[in-house]
C-alpha cells in the first residue's frame, strides 16, 4: 500500500502534521513486529555479585558490637564467673563439660552421638556395629580440642588436624591459603571482644572456604576456643548446652550477634547449673563414702565427676582397680541412692551420678 500526502504550499506546518500523523498510523498497523526493547522483562539471570570487602565486613561487626554492648557486658560476666568457677574446681569439671559440650554439638550438626556412646568411644575406643565411627572420630576430636591443647590462632592447621596433600596442583584449593585468610581476618578484628570475634569467625568459616569438609563442629569448636582465649579455667565457651539456638545463620551481623549471645548466656547458666549440682553432690557422696576404706572409693567418685557415664570396664581401665572391686563398689553406691543405673538391663549396664 502506498502512502500519499499531498503538499500544502499555503500553510508548510499543516503538511508536516499531516506527514506525521500517517507515519503514526502506518506504524500502528503493523502489529506483528515485536515491541520496544525497553518494555519487555528482563529474563536474564543475575550477573556475579561483588564480594564485601574486609574493612566493610569489619565496620559492619563493629555497629553490631556497639549495639549490643550492654548484652555483650552481660554475657562476658557470665562467661568470667564461669571461668573463675573452673579454675577453682577440680579438672575433672572441665572434661564433664567438654564431653556434654560435644555431645550437645553432634546433635546440632547430625551426627546425635549420645554422652554414653561418646564415653565409650573416648575411654575405651568401643563402639557398635551400627555406628558410624567417622562421626564418632569427630565428637572425639572435639572433645580433645575443648578440653586442652593449643588454641586455633596458633596455627590453625595444627589445631584442626588438616593438612593439605603434597601432590596437590591447583594453588586455589590449598587449605594453608584458606586458613591464612581466617587468620588474617581475626587478626584484623583484634580490637573486638573475645565473644565478637567468635562470633565473627564462625559466620565467616564458610565463605573463607573452611567449611568443604563437614564442618559446622570445626567452626563451632573453633569458635568456642577464641571466645575464652583469655580464661584461666574455662578452656571453651560453652555454644551448646543450653540449646543451639546461637549457631543459626542467617540476618546481617547484628542479628546473629544477638542470637550467639542470647546462646551463649544460656549455656553459660546451664554450665553452672550443673557446677552447681555436681558439687553439692561429691559434697554428699564424700560424706556418706567416708566409711569405706581403700583407694577404689575416692577414685570412683572423681571418675563419675569426670565422666557424665560410665560403665564397670570403663572404670576399670579409667583408675586400673579389679573389676570384682568396682562392681562391688558401684552396687553400694547405687543401694544408697548416690548413683542411678541407666540402661536398666543386666549386661552392659551404665550409671551416672544421682544429680
Amino acid at each position: 500500500m502506498k502512502l500519499y500526502n499531498p503538499v500544502n504550499t499555503d500553510n508548510p506546518e499543516e503538511t508536516i502534521v499531516d506527514s506525521e500523523r500517517v507515519g503514526q498510523a502506518s506504524e500502528d498497523d503493523l502489529w506483528f513486529l515485536p515491541g520496544p526493547m525497553e518494555e519487555e522483562p528482563d529474563y536474564l539471570p543475575p550477573g556475579p555479585m561483588t564480594e564485601p570487602s574486609e574493612t566493610s565486613v569489619l565496620a559492619a561487626w563493629a555497629r553490631a558490637e556497639a549495639g549490643c554492648a550492654a548484652r555483650l557486658a552481660q554475657v562476658a560476666g557470665r562467661l568470667g564467673a564461669l571461668d573463675d568457677r573452673l579454675r577453682r574446681g577440680p579438672l575433672g569439671w572441665r572434661h564433664r563439660l567438654a564431653l556434654i559440650e560435644a555431645a550437645e554439638l553432634s546433635w546440632f550438626v547430625g551426627d546425635r552421638v549420645s554422652p554414653e556412646r561418646l564415653a565409650l568411644w573416648i575411654a575405651l575406643r568401643l563402639s557398635g556395629a551400627q555406628e558410624d565411627s567417622g562421626a564418632l572420630s569427630r565428637v572425639g576430636w572435639a572433645v580433645r580440642r575443648l578440653t586442652g591443647g593449643p588454641g586455633p590462632e596458633a596455627g590453625l592447621a595444627d589445631f584442626l588436624d588438616r593438612r593439605d596433600p603434597e601432590n596437590i596442583a591447583d594453588d586455589a584449593d590449598r587449605f594453608a591459603e584458606r586458613a591464612d585468610g581466617w587468620l588474617a581476618l581475626m587478626e584484623a578484628s583484634r580490637h573486638f571482644h573475645p565473644i565478637t570475634r567468635a562470633c565473627l569467625g564462625f559466620n565467616l568459616w564458610s565463605l573463607a572456604g573452611l567449611g568443604q569438609n563437614g564442618d559446622r563442629m570445626e567452626a563451632a569448636v573453633t569458635a568456642g576456643r577464641v571466645a575464652a582465649a583469655e580464661g584461666k579455667g574455662a578452656i571453651f565457651a560453652p555454644l551448646a548446652l543450653g540449646g543451639a539456638g546461637g549457631l543459626r545463620a542467617g540476618g546481617p551481623p547484628a542479628e546473629r550477634l544477638t542470637r550467639w549471645l542470647d546462646g551463649m548466656n544460656n549455656a553459660c547458666l546451664a554450665a553452672m547449673r550443673h557446677l552447681d549440682e555436681l558439687e553439692l553432690w561429691s559434697t554428699q557422696a564424700e560424706t556418706v563414702m567416708s566409711v569405706l576404706s581403700g583407694r577404689t572409693p575416692p577414685a570412683l567418685r572423681a571418675v563419675l565427676t569426670e565422666w557424665p557415664l560410665v560403665s564397670a570396664p570403663m572404670v576399670e581401665t579409667v583408675i586400673g582397680a579389679s573389676r570384682a572391686a568396682v562392681q562391688r563398689n558401684l552396687a553400694w553406691m547405687e543401694a544408697r541412692g548416690l548413683i542411678c543405673e541407666m540402661t536398666g538391663q543386666g549386661r552392659y549396664r551404665m550409671w551416672r551420678a544421682a544429680i
